[in-house]
Order: structure tokens, then C-alpha cells, then sequence
């Protein structure tokens, strides 16, 4: 067997050279394996990873909270690893001494590592648990209204996501396969705890194969390939629930929905019908009213309408649908029109809320959880949701509403990161840089010098992925992979588990941090206690020492096809939802017992604070979409070979419609802007005939790179999409990421070109005399 490492977007082998790895392949399992890895060993090598500790220079000379304007502009001080380490133990004590655990927020998003024991985000919160708690984020940018919004009406997302009816199922009996946003196989490149064996190409091959009609609703036609053609109907963004809504009337109008599954499986259809109808405000939703709204024809809705309610259908939407103002309401509605349809429990049929988002969703394999590593309990309540990070900065002491109930932002002194880019993830970054002057003390643990990292106040230089030993699975995937070290720390890195011991030590908690185990102890013990799990499913997992040498355990669990929601629509009695009636909610109670001017009690069309419909596009014209790319794992290797393949002049690109583009004088590689009121940036120009007229496509990932760091609304030269997105929360239920309602302008650019220095460290200096 090969000698292996892993990464969220799929197993790799090492290269080998007389003994010694050189570079990495695609593992030989996998039939349709990500690009992305095959760079991995030249990026954590490059010229933009972080070689020694080093503290911002005016910290050094007076101290904690000193020049925090100054953040991103100050020049850094490198410093011996002891130094750095104290720096951070007594801005730990000072802040907990001085406010408590409630003022440091423990900042970790991104998925950092595959790796179950070395990653970032499970072992600051250990560490920080074991010294008194802290501030934390719940649910994530990806799924914030969907989070909260399912558990009340169907099941959590986290069931969901784990139950999808497998493909293998879908191939064998749908007949009609109706996207909302695609299944984009870019996306589904990743797992959380590494790709085994990626599917959506060779599923979505298998099922035109079997014959099965798929109609895609997207502003692009490039985000579902089947290998062959489709139906793509080019939707206004973000009106996707009123397109669903005149569905639903169709049926409703016509007798075609099921009133039996709606009487004996769900609650609440006719306090819905009353809204479609028009009978509770006076506006019917049919398929003419959508059509103004949508921007598909009336004839074409309904038509579509009536082959859904003629034979097996799949209903199934993106993520990217709840990422947006009022994006608990395309899931609801997303929900609503497969239960009028009857086939929800039934193989083939029903819905989905993910196909394409990540590998593992689909899957027929051993719903398995490998090893994790605890992290103990926070004493600390407070907490925000994560997509709120700006307004929990600005707004210390005021409430917020999320999940029905009223809480309140803490006063942040200190902010400690590692795993993760939040001027990556957030909106509206220029926003984001002037609240983020505002904490006394900012740490963060990286491997390379991010914009995140470059407006830090302590940076710790942490290993890659290819630099330590780990343990690698996803429920759903079908292999446990020993991911082997494959060169040693770049500079003076350090593993967190390491830092944090150190810092443990500094501060009285080591032996319960650590339970007196290394590296090695805490792998084998980690696998040792995933084996009850591994027996429950009848899988027989072998020693560590055999794992360790052989690299690889195939989980073979026998068949874990699935049917999302079969036993529940077989016997609801028997086998009952999570939610308060113990039924699909089509109209819940509880969330309309909230009082919520922006989320009722059924799903329902609002209008969005910006689309293509409002009053502000005689403005900015053009509705922003910002995807996931297809180069990189959000802004993970954004330097690597095959993210800078993809760049036009060195920056990310921007698909424009081909007619669009001719119309503003803009021919394909043209360096453009593109702004709005909170920010602007520069991008290079991809024309294309599959992106809907008045709609630009500019994903995510780009590293911040603005040319003035001492200017808060400088524009950004690099082509970052997170400049120019809205920073409002989805709605007061669950405050979710709404990046992708958000509307533009564009402009061909004829200034002068500044260099992109992304990637470049910042400036470092010598240590102040003091």
C-alpha cells in the first residue's frame, strides 16, 4: 500500500524518491479525484507561509491595545517562540482577570485540517474550555438558516444531510430530477473529514443514463453537468420560493396534490393554503404573479407544475438558496411543495437540501463517525451566531434575536483564531476591518500570512496538513486513512496541539488539557475509541499498529442505501419526527408564536433588500452571486498551482453574460471593477452564454488584498467577492449568512493596474527601543 495523507477534497498518495516523498497523486480509488491536493506540496512549501512567531510592532513597545488602527499597517517583529508564548499567556490572564472568560471569542471557522485530532477548530476550543471558557459561534456560514429553521419543521440538518436518499436509489427510480441551484460538483469535491470516492459526476451520469429528466432553476447553467443535456430555466436570484409558490398554486388549483400525505404525515397545510390562495391577504400566488417576479413564464411553471405531480420526482435545492435575505423561505417552501406532492419517504422521490454541497451527501456508505477529539464543556452562555461577528463588535451590550429568543453581544477583549479566514468568509469586509480595531488583543495560529493574519497583533506559526501524523474519515465515506507526515515543520511551525500545551502550562491547565498524552497516544487513543461506533454497524476495525503500517481500513458496513424519511412516511406513529407535532410543520406554531416581522409561520414570499426587482438595481444593475470556487476550499490553497490556473492577470474572474459584456464594452480578459456602496474591487472578465442576463458570477476565495491597508474602504486588486456583500442576517430567527442577495455594478477598468500582493508577507521590522 502506498503511503497516504489526506485533505477535505480526497486521499492522496505520496510520490516517492529514493525513500523520501516528493509530491502527491490522486489515491488510486478514487475514479473521479479532485486537482486541488495535487498542489498541496509545493503551496505549504511557498514564499507565503509564516516562518517564525511574530508580534506587531507597536504592542511590543507599549503593550496590549496599543495603535489598533495600526492593525495591518504596523510592521511585525519576529520573536523566539518563548517570548511569543508569554505575550499570549498574559493577554489571557489580564483579559480574564480583568473581564473574564466572556471577553475572549473564540474564533475558528473553516475546515483548517481533515485531520481529526489536529484540527483547529476542536483544539482551541479544548484549550480554551480548560482555562475558564469563552465566547463562541454557533451553526456556520454555509447552513445558518438552515440550521435553525429544519429542526422546527422536519428533522436537523445535521439528520438530513446524513439521510439524503442515495444515488444509487435515485438512478433506479426518479424519474424527474428538479434542482433549484444545481448540484455542483465543485462543491461536492470536499468532505469534512476527507473524500474517499467522489460520486456526483459518475451519479449524475448514471441517472441520465436511466433515463431520468432533470430541470435545473439557476441564474447559471453550469451548475449541474449530467454529461448530457438538461432543461435549465434561468431564474431571477433569489426569487426561487415565489417560482415554487406558483408551482404549489398549480397544484393546488388543479387537484393535483396529495391531500392524503398532507392530512396523515404533516400539520398546518391549510393555514398555508389560505396565504397561496390569497385568502389571508389578498394576492393569489399563482403561476402569473410568480412569472413577474421570477422571471419565468407563467406557461412554463405550470407546466412544469404538472409533469412534477405526474410521475417520481425529486425536488432538491442548494445550499447557496439559504444564503440569502429571507433564506429560511426557499428551504420551507422547498419542503412544502414535495409534501403536496405526496412522494416524501418514497424511493426517488421527495426532496433534498444539499445534493452537490458535499461529497457525502447522496452516499450508500456506513454512516460511520470516526475518531473526534473532546473538547470538554464552556462554562461561558454567551455566544453569537456566527455570520454576526461584525455586529457583536460594534454593538457590545445590545440584544439580538435567534431562535425565538432575545440574547445579548458580550464585549470582546481579546480574540483568539486559529482554523480559519474570517476576511475570507465574512461580508462586507470593509465593515468588518474597522469593527475589527476594536479588541484589545488579537491572536491567531496560521500557516501562511492571510489577511486574517496580517491584521493580528500575535502570530504563531502552525504546521500543515503534510507536516504531522493524523487520522482521517466522514460519516458517509467509505475509507479511515493514517495521514503520514511527509516532510518536516516549515521554519519554526508548531502543531496547535503543541502551542496550546505550552500555553496550558503558562496557565495552570495543562495535565487536564493534555491527559498526560503526545501526539502518538492521543491517535492511538482517539481510534481505539471510535470501535463501539465501528461495532454498532458491524464493522471490525483492526489494531492501530495494522492500521498505522497498512494506511488504509476500507469500511465495509454492507449496504447503507437509504431512503430519506422511509420509516416515517411507512408509520409516523411509530417513527415520529423531532419536531413538536411530531409532523412535518408546513405552518409551525412555535416559530409563528416568535412574533417575527421577517419569518412567519409558514413559507412565504418577501422581498429581498436587494434583487433585480428593487428600486436600488436602476443603481447597480447586476446581482452578485458568490459561489464556492471550483480552484480551492474556500480560500484554502488560493495560491496554489491550480488557483492561480484559474486566475485572469493574477486575479479571480468574473463571468459576465456575453451580452452584458458587449453592451458595457467589455471583451473576455478585460480587467474590470466592480462596486457597490460598501466596497469595490478589481477582477478579470470570463464571458459566458450560461449565466442569466443582469447577473455576475464572482466566487469566493481570493485572499483580501487592498491597496491601502491604512484606507477601510480601499478597493481590493485581488477580486475578493466579500468586499461588496450585504452583512445582514437571513432574518431574526436564525441571523444566517445572506451573501448571496446583493447587487452590483460593473465598469471596464482603465486606471492603473496595481500589483497583487496577496501573497506576500507583510512588512517586518527590528524591536522598538523602549
Amino acid at each position: 500500500m502506498p503511503t497516504l495523507t489526506a485533505a477535505h477534497w480526497g486521499i492522496y498518495e505520496f510520490v516517492m524518491r529514493a525513500g523520501a516523498p516528493v509530491g502527491l497523486r490522486p489515491f488510486a480509488g478514487d475514479g473521479s479525484p479532485s486537482a486541488i491536493g495535487d498542489g498541496m506540496f509545493a503551496a505549504y512549501r511557498s514564499s507565503a507561509r509564516i516562518a517564525r512567531p511574530a508580534v506587531r510592532r507597536s504592542v511590543l513597545a507599549h503593550g496590549p491595545g496599543a495603535g489598533r488602527e495600526l492593525r495591518g499597517i504596523d510592521p511585525f517583529v519576529e520573536v523566539s517562540w518563548d517570548r511569543a508564548l508569554d505575550l499570549v499567556a498574559a493577554a489571557l490572564k489580564r483579559t480574564i482577570a480583568e473581564h473574564g472568560n466572556e471577553a475572549i471569542f473564540g474564533g475558528s471557522y473553516g475546515w483548517s485540517s481533515a485531520g481529526r485530532f489536529h484540527h483547529a477548530q476542536s483544539q482551541i476550543h479544548r484549550f480554551l474550555n480548560f482555562i475558564g471558557g469563552y465566547v463562541r459561534h454557533v451553526d456556520s456560514y454555509s447552513l445558518g438558516a438552515a440550521h435553525v429553521l429544519m429542526q422546527h419543521i422536519v428533522a436537523p440538518m445535521r439528520e438530513l444531510t446524513a439521510q439524503h436518499t442515495s444515488w444509487n436509489r435515485l438512478a433506479d427510480t426518479t424519474r424527474l430530477f428538479v434542482s433549484f441551484g444545481g448540484v455542483p460538483a465543485k462543491n461536492a469535491q470536499v468532505s469534512p473529514g476527507g473524500a474517499g470516492r467522489h460520486q456526483v459526476p459518475s451519479a449524475l451520469a448514471r441517472m441520465r443514463e436511466a433515463g431520468v429528466r432533470f430541470v435545473n432553476i439557476s441564474p447559471v447553467g453550469d451548475d449541474i453537468d449530467t454529461g448530457g443535456p438538461f432543461e435549465w430555466l434561468a431564474i431571477r436570484p433569489n426569487t426561487d420560493t415565489a417560482f415554487m409558490l406558483g408551482l404549489a398554486h398549480t397544484l393546488y388549483r388543479e387537484g393535483r396534490h396529495d391531500t392524503a400525505f398532507l392530512e396523515t404525515h404533516c400539520v398546518g397545510f391549510d393555514r398555508f393554503a389560505r396565504y397561496l390562495t390569497g385568502q389571508s391577504d389578498g394576492v393569489a400566488k399563482d403561476a402569473a404573479w410568480a412569472a413577474e417576479i421570477c422571471g419565468i413564464p407563467a406557461e412554463t411553471i405550470v407546466a412544469l407544475a404538472r409533469d412534477m405531480a405526474s410521475t417520481r420526482t425529486m425536488v432538491t435545492g442548494s445550499w447557496s438558496l439559504q444564503r440569502s435575505h429571507h433564506g429560511e423561505q426557499p428551504y420551507w417552501m422547498i419542503l412544502t411543495l414535495a409534501a403536496m406532492l405526496g412522494q416524501i419517504g418514497l424511493p426517488g422521490g421527495g426532496f433534498g437540501v444539499g445534493y452537490g454541497a458535499l461529497n457525502m451527501v447522496g452516499s450508500g456508505e456506513a454512516r460511520f463517525s470516526g475518531p473526534t477529539l473532546p473538547q470538554g464543556n464552556n462554562p461561558v452562555e454567551a455566544f453569537i451566531p456566527v455570520a454576526r461577528l461584525t455586529d457583536m463588535l460594534e454593538r457590545p451590550g445590545t440584544t439580538f434575536r435567534y431562535g425565538g429568543r432575545t440574547h445579548r453581544y458580550p464585549d470582546i477583549d481579546l480574540v483568539y483564531w486559529a482554523g480559519g479566514n474570517p476576511f475570507h468568509h465574512h461580508q462586507d469586509l470593509n465593515r468588518l476591518r474597522r469593527a475589527w480595531r476594536k479588541p484589545a488583543v488579537i491572536v491567531v495560529h496560521e500557516q501562511f500570512w492571510t489577511p486574517t493574519a496580517k491584521q493580528a497583533d500575535i502570530v504563531l506559526p502552525a504546521t500543515s496538513t503534510l507536516e504531522r501524523d493524523d487520522i482521517a474519515q466522514s460519516q458517509r465515506e467509505r475509507y479511515l486513512v493514517a495521514m503520514k507526515r511527509a516532510f518536516a515543520p516549515v521554519g519554526q511551525a508548531r502543531d496547535d496541539y503543541a502551542i496550546f500545551t505550552e500555553l496550558a502550562e503558562r496557565l495552570g491547565a495543562a495535565e487536564r488539557f493534555t491527559e498526560n498524552r503526545d501526539v502518538d497516544q492521543w491517535l492511538r487513543h482517539l481510534y481505539e475509541s471510535s470501535r463501539p461506533a465501528a461495532e454498532r454497524l458491524g464493522i471490525a476495525l483492526p489494531s492501530f499498529d495494522r492500521f498505522w503500517a497498512e494506511g488504509l481500513v476500507e469500511l465495509d458496513a454492507g449496504s447503507g442505501e437509504v431512503v430519506l424519511l422511509q420509516q416515517f412516511r411507512d408509520d409516523p406513529a411509530a417513527y415520529p419526527l423531532h419536531t413538536p407535532s411530531g409532523r412535518i410543520e408546513l405552518f409551525s406554531e412555535r416559530i409563528a408564536g416568535f412574533d417575527l416581522a421577517d419569518c412567519g409561520g409558514h413559507a412565504q414570499w418577501y422581498e429581498p433588500a436587494e434583487w433585480l426587482g428593487s428600486p436600488k438595481a436602476e443603481t447597480f444593475a447586476f446581482h452578485l452571486i458568490s459561489d464556492q470556487p471550483s480552484t480551492k476550499l474556500h480560500s484554502q490553497l488560493d495560491h496554489g498551482a491550480l488557483s492561480q490556473s484559474n486566475k485572469i492577470g493574477g486575479r479571480e474572474p468574473i463571468t459576465l453574460n456575453a451580452g452584458d459584456a458587449r453592451r458595457l464594452g467589455i471583451a473576455d480578459g478585460d480587467l474590470v471593477r466592480v462596486w457597490n456602496e460598501r466596497g469595490a474591487c478589481l477582477a478579470g472578465a470570463r464571458l459566458s452564454d450560461r449565466i442569466r442576463t443582469g447577473v455576475v458570477r464572482l466566487s469566493t476565495g481570493a485572499w483580501y488584498d487592498p491597496v491601502s491597508w491604512a484606507d477601510a474602504g480601499s478597493i481590493d486588486k485581488h477580486g475578493n467577492a466579500n468586499v461588496l456583500t450585504l452583512d445582514i442576517p437571513t432574518s431574526e430567527l436564525a441571523q444566517g449568512c445572506a451573501a448571496q442577495t446583493c447587487l452590483v455594478d460593473i465598469e471596464r477598468y482603465g486606471g492603473p493596474v496595481p500589483p497583487i500582493t496577496a501573497h506576500d508577507p507583510p512588512p517586518f521590522a527590528t524591536e522598538p527601543k523602549r
